[in-house]
């Protein structure tokens, strides 16, 4: 048996990495040291702590340990550790969106520029995120606009150059028309471009347009004169702010009863170019500085796109620890800075202003919701996580379910699942209602962390009475006691009502009515696409499938030669040895099939 006390006393005095578990033997919390002893000790002492600290301990059945060499590794290994199990106590960051970044793939020898919502340690560099998906767009159209870069995402030879090629719009390196040397200055102006150096460009450009015109090279030097004119124009767009450092990043943080958002301003090149916000539950009573500091471990782990400067309002803990980690992975320093006055200091408060109204502004509108919804649907406590069902099939063929999440009243794409029906043959909805929600709610039941997550507090099932009455045979199995409606609609397919077991149609606002029909749209959309993409899977099947030999190579080398499954079937073992890679084995297995 585990003995805390005991166990407290072996604790080295050594730099490493703490993990809490519960009774089942959950991580519940992951934190770094310098001295294990002291640190892991505090939590048992009689002293003031918040009440998460409180609850966490209470909780707490047993801890481990990993020593280190130096705090840097620790504070690597504490971020891998709580981005790998997600402990209930650690500030977890929500990935409620996806902003676009630019992407030059420079690992390639005539690299591309493309948009991405992705950050990869893959060597390419990466420009961004744009809050509005529109301006990435309008910056990557410039750029292929204005230079003669490859359009095609992955680079191939070509016994031809494209299209692009002769409106001169690229300068064809699949053909080897242009070399690398070149190419690559091309793209060099464009990172300067995109990283704000546009003084930079543009001098560089004007020597070219005068180089051209003392040559009589008119058109050339006409053609830098345009993209001069265009990249000004560009950057006179994203000019709404003077902060002299290229690259920073600006952290505010709001807090309310509810939770607490953290709004990031990125500046690249003295510009704004976008922003996000997060969100975190139940953090009320957590310090400010302990709040930021497990936001900028999280945030910028395996995230290519640090900056110069990170700014917040207080100095926090670990600042040394994590400038040397984020220095390293930058391979220049970075530096984490508390402005006290001027210009700095006045962005860091416009970026925690905005952080209050995201935050007012979201709490108002899903507050609203939700009250709505617990008075709506007569419960006893605010409906945070609602799930839906949708069953699709045609004529009792290849039968699914999609299922969706609204959380907090807004409805998480991120969060649909899809079932395949399992144990249902012919066309039987209410059972296969029955049976979805049997599996689902025993996921949670024997995985709680698993990707379904806690249970739901409320439950709506697309369709009326009878499906409601499905939901509630499964929740009964388990003897749990979840609230099902049924959303209704009419004859034209359109959402009607939202309907109480009794086959009462609940009086809701057109707010209200707004949201669950776009709830049931999307489960129904989640249900339809994954019936879809087994109907198409199954009608790409073909008689040569199953035959010895036959992978979907040759299956098409095998088409594409004879056109059709009739004619192949009418070959003979000869003929069907034209067809490269089918030896004479081959040939006779798929005569054999007829």
């Amino acid at each position: 048996m585990f003995n805390i006390e005991e166990e407290l006393k072996k604790l080295p005095h050594k730099p490493g990495v703490y993990v809490m578990r519960d009774k089942d033997d959950n991580i519940i919390y992951v934190g770094k040291a310098i001295s294990l002893k002291n640190r892991v000790r505090q939590y048992f002492r009689k002293t003031d702590k918040t009440a998460r600290i409180e609850k966490m301990v209470s909780l707490i059945d047993h801890f481990e340990y990993i020593v280190v060499d130096n705090e840097a590794e620790a504070l690597i290994l504490e971020c891998n550790l709580i981005k790998k199990n997600r402990p209930k106590f650690n500030v977890l960051l929500k990935d409620d969106k996806t902003y676009p970044y630019i992407k030059i793939d420079l690992k390639s020898d005539y690299p591309g520029v493309f948009i991405t919502r992705r950050l990869v340690n893959d060597g390419s560099k990466y420009f961004g995120p744009y809050a509005n998906p529109g301006a990435a767009k309008e910056m990557v159209d410039f750029i292929k606009q204005k230079y003669k870069i490859r359009q095609c995402r992955t680079l191939k030879e070509r016994t031809r150059p494209c299209l692009n090629y002769h409106i001169n719009k690229c300068l064809a390196p699949c053909m080897g028309y242009v070399t690398k040397e070149e190419y690559r200055k091309q793209i060099d102006e464009i990172m300067d471009l995109l990283d704000g150096k546009i003084n930079k460009v543009v001098k560089e450009l004007e020597i070219q347009m005068k180089t051209a015109s003392e040559n009589f090279e008119y058109e050339k030097a006409a053609e830098l004169r345009d993209r001069i004119q265009a990249i000004e124009r560009a950057s006179a767009k994203q000019k709404v702010s003077n902060i002299s450092e290229n690259s920073i990043d600006a952290i505010g943080i709001a807090k309310s009863e509810l939770q607490v958002c953290i709004e990031i301003f990125f500046v690249r090149g003295s510009k704004m170019i976008g922003r996000e916000h997060y969100f975190y539950q139940d953090l009320k009573d957590m310090d400010d500085k302990e709040i930021l500091s497990g936001f900028i471990k999280q945030y910028y782990l395996d995230n290519p796109n640090i900056p110069n400067r990170i700014m917040i309002r207080e100095e926090i803990e670990d600042k040394e620890v994590l400038e040397e980690w984020l220095s390293t992975s930058l391979g220049r320093k970075v530096e984490i800075k508390t402005p006290k006055r001027g210009e700095k200091l006045r962005f860091v408060e416009m970026a925690e202003n905005n952080a209050k109204v995201t935050l007012e502004n979201k709490e108002k509108n899903q507050g609203e919701i939700l009250i709505e919804l617990k008075e709506v649907l007569n419960l006893d406590k605010l409906p945070r996580k609602i799930e839906t069902y949708d069953i699709s099939n045609m004529s009792g063929e290849h039968m699914v379910a999609g299922m969706c999440v609204m959380q907090d009243g807004v409805i998480k794409k991120n969060l649909s699942r899809r079932f395949k029906i399992k144990t249902v043959f012919g066309q039987d909805d209410p059972r296969c209602m029955e049976e979805v929600i049997t599996r689902r709610i025993k996921h949670s039941i024997e995985n709680p962390k698993g990707g379904f997550g806690t249970l739901p507090d409320a439950i709506f099932a697309d369709g009326g009475i009878t499906q409601i009455r499905a939901t509630k045979k499964a929740i009964a199995k388990y003897n749990l006691d979840i609230p099902v409606f049924g959303m209704v609609k009419n004859d034209k397919h359109q959402t009607r009502a939202l309907m109480n077991e009794n086959r009462e149609e609940l009086e809701i606002s057109q707010e209200l009515m707004n949201l669950i029909t776009r709830f049931q749209d999307t489960v129904h959309d989640t249900a339809i696409s994954y019936y879809r993409k087994l109907h198409n899977k199954e009608m790409k099947k073909s008689e040569l499938d199953g035959i010895n030999g036959i992978g979907e190579i040759r299956k098409q080398s095998l088409l594409k030669h004879f056109g059709s499954v009739a004619k192949i079937k009418e070959a003979s073992v000869e003929e069907l040895m034209e067809v490269k890679g089918i030896t004479r084995k081959i040939a006779e297995e798929i005569k054999n099939k007829e």
